[in-house]
């Protein structure tokens, strides 16, 4: 275990982070954590919490913090459709080797569906980008 902590703790929540300011340089030299703000990763918005000041430190960690963030959300989206890719090609396999009749009846109309609402906004984002490319 690494024998100096972090000057910054950030406990991830769904749309961004709490930030602490972690002490350790106190009389009982027990770990501190004292909150400073909240961030929301989504918007960039940082909000100072408790009536507090943030130091120009401060706001340059929480703004590389967030940047790193939002590269791993990134990089997480990317890795969720490319699972997702192969998650319908084992679907086609699984139709047409495996599943039952009932099975298929089952799920037919909901696939149907959700692939042709995946294809809609496809075709549509696909033709606005041929349509910059012109003009």
């Amino acid at each position: 275990m690494a024998t100096e902590l972090p000057e910054y703790f950030f406990r991830i929540r769904e749309n961004g982070a709490f930030v602490f300011r972690v002490d350790t340089e106190n009389r009982q030299r027990r770990i501190e954590m004292d909150q400073i703000a909240v961030l929301n990763v989504k918007n960039g918005e940082i909000k100072p919490h408790g009536g507090r000041d943030l130091s120009d430190g401060d706001m340059a960690a929480i703004s590389d913090w967030m940047a790193a963030r939002q590269d791993v959300l990134a990089a997480r989206d990317l890795d969720t459709i490319q699972r997702t890719i192969e998650q319908l090609n084992l679907t086609a396999h699984w139709a047409n080797s495996r599943a039952t009749t009932e099975q298929l009846e089952e799920i037919t109309d909901d696939l149907f569906l959700a692939m042709h609402d995946l294809r809609s906004v496809l075709v549509r984002k696909k033709s606005d980008r041929l349509a910059k490319g012109r003009g």
